[in-house]
């Protein structure tokens, strides 16, 4: 594909032609700031399974349980040049919610594991990947027809790579987030592989896919509640049930509630210093009113990277306030603020979220964005591999006042969204998680990868299920000596930590 390569990245060899589904194809749908569209040369499926199985015999199946980097990048380096292009004062908080366990660090540690996995294995057969799909990233929202659908839903360091990244990323959360609950090492090793099994059966099953029915697929999760139920204790479905419940209750609505206060009969965001600060407490009387201005002219600008009927929607409603607030773990720092707008009344809120998008961890290793603007990326990112995407998606650049220019994307802050938590998991419900995020995640690999070849490549045995739980065990040791090697920084003071945030 005319990338460097890191050294110790081994692939089997791509052919210039693509297919449907290919990279090549890819690159002709990477919008107005890619490259000039290119001509799709269209493969059989023959063609394409020949592919796969070429690329196995290149790269065989087994050749992924390896993790042995001869030289590493040292992994409290990357943190700190990270904390480099980041709000000062909001770094410290991103290490101290890293150092609470083995788990919390490796949700924080995406370019310590790029740079990890830029020396192993891959089929050569790339896709627009995720870039972080560890086990919390993936969750439920409302699709714009109201169904509650599970995906991924992070795509901060989305690009495109190699879809066995993704696999290798999802696999290591589930060994290490299962070490952090308590589970045997049969119990996690039953879930990593009911992972990967999903993954592979659900690659296949879209290899013998229409390219129009794996667009529409999708996962309605209460259409696979009696599914989810039936393989879960009662109790457990029950509090399944309550989650689902407490999803739909997440919007706009329920964010003013929580979020704002009635302040000389006008309406304002609530100050929680640091995690939410209104731009009132970030300048003084007059740069408010500048910035106030900036930031009506950032969203006039914003809509116009919107659907018609969407920018339609979106001026019906009025800027009321707009705060600084820290979300995620691996994302603290970067700078995220939360817009507060009312269309016919107060009792018609809506919240968006405006989050920094910088470079994606993925771009040493795996080769540069085609997007001169990082929002874009992750937007056009996110709207190819998720199944339906937030109505109010979009980006834009902006200048700040320190004259640095900086990318950011849009989207709903609040949205029916919710997750399942690890810690009130028991083994059998962690094996039906994993089950469904590798069944998302080829999914939505399937969208922009060649889901043929992929499908041929991992073949019809366990080989492949078998090497990336091998994968993850060694993985997950090393991440226990990457976490132990920053509360060490912690405590020598080479990284500066805040607690209880």
């Amino acid at each position: 594909m005319g990338k460097d390569l890191p050294a110790g990245r081994s692939r089997a060899a791509e052919p210039d032609s693509g297919g449907p589904g290919t990279i090549t194809a890819l690159r002709s749908e990477r919008g107005r700031n890619g490259p000039p569209p290119a001509v799709v040369a269209h493969l059989t499926p023959a063609e394409r399974k020949a592919r796969g199985k070429a690329a196995r015999h290149e790269v065989p199946r087994e050749s992924h349980a390896r993790f042995a980097p001869e030289v590493r990048l040292d992994p409290i380096d990357l943190l700190l040049e990270q904390a480099t292009t980041r709000v000062p004062e909001l770094v410290p908080i991103r290490h101290g919610r890293m150092s609470v366990s083995p788990f919390t660090f490796y949700r924080g540690a995406a370019l310590i594991m790029a740079g990890d996995l830029a020396g192993t294995p891959t089929s050569g057969l790339d896709a627009q990947i995720c870039g972080d799909a560890h086990l919390s990233n993936f969750g439920l929202f409302g699709s714009p027809e109201r169904h509650l659908i599970f995906d991924i839903n992070d795509f901060d360091e989305t690009s495109v790579g190699p879809w066995e990244w993704d696999v290798k990323r999802l696999a290591a959360s589930l060994e290490i987030g299962g070490r952090a609950v308590g589970f045997t090492a049969t119990d996690r090793r039953a879930a990593v592989l009911a992972s990967v099994k999903a993954y592979r059966d659900t690659m296949r099953s879209f290899a013998t896919m229409t390219n129009l029915e794996v667009w529409y697929a999708h996962i309605d999760i209460e259409q696979m509640l009696p599914t989810i139920k039936a393989n879960i204790p009662p109790k457990r479905a029950k509090k399944f049930e309550k989650v689902l419940a407490k999803a739909k209750s997440r919007d706009s609505m329920q964010a003013y509630g929580k979020l704002t206060e009635q302040v000389d009969g006008q309406t304002r965001i609530v100050s929680q210093p640091p995690l939410i600060v209104p731009i009132r407490e970030l300048f003084g009387e007059e740069q408010l009113a500048r910035a106030e201005d900036e930031i009506a002219g950032i969203l006039r600008a914003y809509r116009r990277t919107l659907a018609t009927d969407r920018r339609h929607l979106l001026e019906g409603f009025r800027m009321i306030e707009v705060a600084r607030k820290v979300v995620g773990v691996g994302s603290v720092g970067t700078r995220a603020w939360v817009v507060l707008m009312l269309g016919r009344d107060e009792t018609d809120p809506l919240f968006l979220q405006v989050k920094e998008a910088e470079e994606s961890v993925l771009e040493r290793f795996a080769g540069k964005s085609t997007y001169a603007n990082h929002g874009q990326r992750v937007v056009a990112g996110q709207r190819l591999m998720q199944a339906t995407s937030d109505i109010f998606l979009g980006w834009d650049r902006i200048t700040g006042y320190d004259e640095v220019q900086r990318d950011f994307y849009f989207r709903q802050f609040r949205d029916w969204k919710g997750s399942l938590e690890i810690e009130s998991m028991v083994p059998a419900g962690l094996s039906v998680y994993a089950r469904l995020c590798g069944g998302t995640l080829a999914r939505a690999h399937a969208r922009s990868g060649d889901r043929i070849a992929i499908a041929a490549y991992l073949g019809k045995s366990d080989a492949f299920d078998q090497a990336i739980a091998a994968f993850s065990v060694a993985y997950a040791d090393q991440n226990e000596r990457d976490y132990q090697a920053m509360l060490s920084a912690i405590a020598t003071g080479r990284l500066h930590s805040e607690t209880g945030m």
